[in-house]
């Protein structure tokens, strides 16, 4: 047995103590893999308050122009995970993760010189790219490092601490235009970017295999049919992409919903981001519940959960009953409830890619992300002025997933029937 193999047993068996390939501290560790994953979420919240002011400023009139800001971002970020992941297991995971956050402090620069609205979007296409690469390179990691359920534990520990990053965005956003502008904004994502690639470069360790020398690379042509071929990996993948479908189309609408539909004014991203701490919550009961009770029970009846409460606010919402206080609960609740689907669905869909983690993140985040996308995007350009396309969006990608998890597992598979994990 090698001495990386011993490593990974250590690992396996002791989530919380270090192996020999793992040189930092298990909470440095679960630190770097949430502040490289909470870069695309930041990157999104925190411009949310700022939309109004650089619509203002490009003249943008159809007020759902804005949303593009953040789907444009959403798409770049889909696109660019097709690239990394491979990259990634032949040349390493540290030097793409160095390549993913220079195009990102690019993207950056791009807007922060923009002077008019498309070259805006296209420079916030770039940040989305660049930005795919620490995403995938810190589920990649995860992967090299951990497998099964403590995998999903480590996943949680990580969305935890990297939900509030941009559960506190909006007000960081908000703060950041009162006392500047929308430019300011952008100065800070280039910090953010600037800090995470000198802490990944002095701290990350190399996990890789083929760049430690432990085995060779797989030819591209077989690594992609090993992911997209596993009905679990692209499976899982699918299902993750509606439910981030949910979110996004929350995050794209937030504006206009809280204050437009609601008018909550200047108090929107603490109401925003209360909302969105439930997922944070969440997270912390996954940890401890998964490895009792197993990635599918916790997620699959979290799903069903899911389903039954945004089909019930859509009803709510059609017979005009759903005021603030139910929208804000029904919500809450659903994001609590994806805290406990995104992490153990990511882990299902890794399992088995223990050889193949860079391209297998690669395919889940690309293809979870252009369904998200896509699916958020079309509800969040469906606002009319009310809560009901969201409500109904949420009950429908929620319902699509379910449906997905039904065929891969069947009937006898759900809620972690016969399955050990």
């Amino acid at each position: 047995m090698s001495t990386s193999e011993r490593g990974t047993q250590t690992v396996a068996s002791r989530p919380d103590e270090p192996s020999e390939r793992l040189t930092i501290s298990f909470l440095e560790f679960v630190c770097l893999s949430a502040c490289l994953m909470a870069m695309t979420a930041l990157s999104i919240d925190i411009m949310l308050p700022a939309l109004p002011e650089i619509a203002s400023t490009f003249n943008v009139t159809n007020e759902n122009d804005r949303q593009l800001i953040v789907v444009l971002y959403m798409a770049g970020f889909a696109v660019g995970q097709i690239f990394f992941g491979p990259l990634s297991d032949h040349y390493g995971r540290k030097p793409i993760l160095m390549l993913g956050l220079a195009v990102f402090i690019v993207g950056t620069i791009g807007a922060l010189w923009a002077r008019t609205f498309d070259v805006l979007l296209i420079a916030r296409c770039v940040q989305g790219i660049g930005a795919a690469s620490p995403r995938i390179i810190a589920i990649a990691v995860i992967r090299d490092l951990y497998a099964g359920r403590q995998m999903a534990r480590v996943m949680s520990f990580t969305m935890m601490i990297f939900i509030t990053i941009p559960v506190l965005a909006p007000s960081v956003g908000q703060a950041l235009t009162h006392i500047g502008n929308w430019h300011w904004i952008f100065f800070v994502l280039l910090v953010m970017a600037t800090v995470a690639a000198v802490w990944s470069a002095l701290r990350l360790p190399e996990t890789a295999r083929p760049a430690l020398g432990i085995e060779r690379p797989m030819d591209l042509r077989h690594s992609f049919l090993l992911a997209i071929s596993n009905p679990l990996t692209a499976g899982y993948g699918a299902a993750g992409g509606f439910m981030f479908g949910c979110l996004l189309a929350y995050v794209a609408s937030a504006q206009q919903v809280f204050v437009e539909v609601f008018g909550m004014g200047d108090i929107f991203p603490v109401v925003f981001g209360a909302i969105a701490s439930a997922i944070a919550v969440a997270s912390f009961v996954n940890a401890r519940l998964v490895g009792r009770l197993g990635m599918r029970r916790v997620s699959h009846t979290a799903l069903l959960g899911f389903i039954i409460v945004s089909a019930l606010l859509a009803v709510a919402t059609s017979l005009g009953v759903a005021g603030f206080v139910v929208f804000a609960l029904a919500v809450g609740t659903s994001f609590f409830l994806f805290g406990l689907i995104a992490p153990n669905f990511n882990a299902i869909a890794m399992e088995p890619q223990g050889h193949n983690a860079g391209m297998a993140s690669s395919i889940i985040g690309a293809l979870s992300t252009a369904i998200g996308a896509a699916a958020g995007g079309l509800v969040a350009r469906a606002f009319d002025g009310t809560i009901l396309p969201i409500a109904a969006g949420f009950a429908i990608c929620s319902l699509i997933a379910g449906l997905i998890v039904l065929a891969i597992e069947g009937p006898s598979g759900l809620f972690g029937r016969n399955h050990p994990a």
